[in-house]
């Protein structure tokens, strides 16, 4: 059994690293820690079926590949459609630099045309919460979905401070909206420990 055991663990080990992975990159994919995929490349726990069999999906292998030693790695790379993580970042950083574009264009052109007005700075405000609107639907759709609990906490507290200033602009303090952002937290929190299925 301590044979399999290492065995298993050596062919995830190779097949990670033949395609440029690494351990915390494969449990992001997986929905596991980089702790665990640390295990069972060092044999100290193996992975039930389930998990071998999308391992074996995400790397395109079949699943008795991960129980027999002689094999060429490299020839079983990830499908490219997954390849080019680093240019999804890159798409992801660029979109969410539109949005303060958008904020700075608008700041210049109202500084410009309307005289004696010091609303502009508003522009920069709401700039954040739209940024993080960005960032989450990226996040869910290609990243990492565990991080979505901090995207939407920042962007709750970013709203309501938005609310907030502006309505400190206009000569009224509301600070008490901030309460909803507790409330709000608490749920968020009691949110993230509900057990996600595994695929």
């Amino acid at each position: 059994m301590e044979d399999i055991k290492s065995i298993v663990a050596k062919n995830i080990s190779d097949l990670r690293q033949a395609n440029g992975m690494t351990q915390l990159e494969l449990a992001e994919r997986l929905n596991y820690s980089d702790k665990t995929v640390s295990k069972w490349e060092r044999a100290e726990s193996t992975p039930d079926l389930a998990v071998l069999l999308e391992l074996a999906t995400l790397f395109g292998v079949t699943l008795d590949y991960f129980v027999h030693e002689q094999h060429t790695a490299n020839k079983h790379a990830v499908d490219k459609g997954d390849a080019p993580k680093y240019n999804r970042k890159i798409i992801a950083y660029i979109s969410e630099s539109v949005g303060w574009i958008v904020a700075i264009l608008a700041f210049i052109i109202t500084t410009l045309i309307v005289k004696g007005m010091s609303f502009q700075f508003l522009y920069f405000v709401y700039a954040l919460p739209v940024v993080l609107v960005v960032r989450l639907v990226f996040n869910s759709v290609w990243f990492n979905p565990r991080h979505n609990y901090y995207i939407i906490s920042l962007l709750m507290w970013s709203l309501l401070a938005a609310i907030h200033i502006t309505f400190l602009y206009f000569g009224v303090n509301v600070a008490l909206v901030y309460l909803l952002g507790v409330a709000g937290q608490i749920v968020i929190v009691l949110w993230s420990f509900i057990p996600k299925p595994k695929k």
